[in-house]
């Protein structure tokens, strides 16, 4: 007699709930994962870094765009819009630390202090790099600028911010070509291991402010990137020679990825919302592949 009793209306009565009703109200809880939360994605126009804004915004979370592509991140606000409501655009530069903390102080002021930090926004190379056969100064100088440095003056920008309320979480987009070297992009190589490290770093020491800081390795994604990369396989490359920018893809994904499947934007946005939920709590100074098997060591 006392058990029945003791339970709420709620569990002793599941039947009362339709099987569609059940389903969309788990769908409803899971989207309220981030609500009230902020989140900024740096270079969140196109590409990984839409695909996380939009992630993010179906989770609940109000979303900054900051990307030095103004246009693309109107249409990708716009989008977010119809999803959450709750979007705001930043051209940031992140090689410039000016325009970083005036990303954070316009972040502060349209929806409050930072929770989640997505530090996206990455190069190749300089102009034409996608049409020579070797890296010049010029490409190893804006590389670092852009994938390294301006990681750290993001994060820098909206240090205080996270330090104010102790929690955080950051999580770097990285590469697999920063796990293992790559032949012809030796600067792009090394600035993702640079991202790795530096993950490492920031992890150490934010820690003791209770900010999470990890990283995330995407394989081979089909994304304008990629597609000067295989433009520029087939101009430098005997293998290649011939081929279309998407059969090089393709003969790459085959060749390298055990699970014979590309990697996705999405693939990559399911990667940061765990890295960003209560899932993840006891974890930090990682990195994750999302790259279908292609690195295991």
């Amino acid at each position: 007699m006392g058990v029945r009793n003791q339970l709420s209306p709620s569990i002793i009565s599941p039947r009362k709930l339709s099987r569609c009703q059940i389903i969309e109200k788990l769908e409803a809880d899971q989207k309220l994962n981030f609500k009230d939360q902020v989140a900024v994605v740096t270079g969140g126009a196109n590409g990984i870094g839409r695909a996380i804004a939009l992630k993010l915004a179906d989770q609940g979370a109000a979303v900054m765009i900051a990307d030095t592509n103004k246009e693309a991140a109107i249409i990708t606000a716009a989008e977010i819009e119809e999803i959450s409501g709750n979007s705001a655009i930043h051209a940031t530069d992140v090689t410039n630390f000016d325009l970083c903390t005036e990303l954070a102080a316009l972040t502060a002021d349209s929806f409050g202090p930072v929770d989640i930090l997505v530090n996206n926004a990455g190069i190749a190379g300089s102009s034409g790099w996608h049409s020579r056969s070797f890296s010049t100064e010029e490409d190893w100088k804006l590389t670092y600028q852009v994938n390294v440095i301006g990681i750290s003056n993001v994060t820098s920008a909206f240090r205080s911010q996270m330090q104010n309320s102790r929690s955080g979480r950051i999580v770097n987009i990285a590469s697999i070509a920063g796990r293992e070297g790559r032949p012809g992009l030796p600067h792009y190589s090394a600035s993702k291991a640079a991202v790795i490290s530096l993950t490492q770093s920031t992890a150490l020491e934010f820690a003791p402010l209770s900010i999470r800081v990890n990283a995330i390795c995407p394989g081979l994604l089909w994304t304008s990137m990629w597609e000067e990369v295989g433009s520029r396989y087939t101009e430098n490359n005997s293998l290649y020679k011939g081929m279309s920018a998407r059969q090089v893809f393709d003969a790459m994904v085959e060749e390298k990825i055990p699970l014979k499947k590309e990697q996705t934007p999405e693939d990559v946005a399911d990667a940061v919302c765990f890295f960003v939920s209560d899932e993840s709590k006891n974890i930090t100074g990682q990195t994750l592949n999302v790259d279908g098997g292609f690195f295991m060591r």
